[in-house]
């Protein structure tokens, strides 16, 4: 692992990292911000998974969680969304696939099956780089993302409900394998057989059997994509038939933004971090 950067904040660092990855086959760069509680002990890890065309450094520039993460004692990790790289399969003019647009899923299908791994990286190989690096207590997990990341959210806590205690989303593709600009990618990236999309598909797992004890999502009124992409409506109906607890919170006027996401950052923080007590 190298160090990128470092910033102190809050009592806190903010650093920045990269490492090379077996998994996606390329450089990989992260972010994980530690609370000064570390100096103690080990403390509790929440990953923040980020959406369509976002690198770890958005929500690190723009999702205003140090100040709250440091009050709570909470590492936050920030991974980024997809392998990059010149000799990375991409399509450069398609923002909703390729470089920025991994899905946090394992493709299966040639260009992409040999980096595009963002499930496996997300849940085995940076939980044992950061596990290996940082004074971090593994068995205090909890996972939150916005859009795709929320997709990513929701799934791999669907998948792995014994490992995190809690999980939300702002704004999440609650139903990837019908949405417009999802459904595309997840073909390109896994064939055509609609079968083998349903492991990343939240409301697709919630009917195959998966379940989690409770999600909070927030999602903005005014949010461009509600309608198109992201219909939580159709996450509420997959909860409330399997008898899983979620907290809908229909925020008045709020878009697809970051000024959204730091908004209720707090809350979600907050919420998190009584899960993790």
């Amino acid at each position: 692992m190298k160090v990128v950067s470092t910033s102190k904040s809050h009592g806190g660092v903010q650093g920045v990292y990269s490492h090379a990855s077996e998994v996606c086959a390329c450089d990989m760069t992260f972010a994980v911000f530690v609370p000064p509680q570390a100096k103690d002990g080990p403390v509790p890890v929440l990953w923040y998974l980020s959406g369509l065309t976002c690198t770890h450094a958005n929500v690190m520039d723009k999702g205003e969680y140090r100040r709250v993460a440091a009050e709570l004692g909470i590492v936050i990790v920030c991974p980024d969304t997809s392998p990059r790289g010149s000799d990375i399969p991409d399509e450069k003019d398609n923002w909703q696939f390729g470089c920025g647009a991994g899905f946090y899923l394992d493709a299966t299908q040639e260009p992409y099956a040999r980096n595009y791994r963002m499930y496996t990286y997300v849940t085995a190989e940076l939980p044992a780089l950061v596990a290996a690096n940082f004074d971090v207590d593994m068995s205090r997990q909890s996972i939150f993302g916005h859009s795709m990341g929320g997709h990513g959210a929701l799934t791999i806590a669907l998948k792995n409900p014994e490992r995190f205690k809690s999980c939300s989303a702002f704004a999440p593709i609650t139903q990837p394998s019908t949405a417009g600009w999802s459904r595309p990618a997840l073909e390109k990236y896994l064939g055509s057989d609609e079968k083998s999309w349903r492991p990343y598909d939240a409301t697709l797992l919630i009917e195959d059997g998966c379940r989690f004890d409770a999600f909070l999502v927030d999602q903005g009124t005014a949010d461009g994509f509600l309608q198109d992409g992201l219909r939580p409506w159709l996450l509420d109906e997959a909860c409330k038939k399997a008898g899983i607890e979620l907290a809908l919170r229909m925020q008045e006027g709020y878009d697809h933004s970051y000024n959204f996401i730091s908004t209720f950052m707090e809350d979600h923080l907050k919420w998190h971090s009584r899960h993790l007590a």
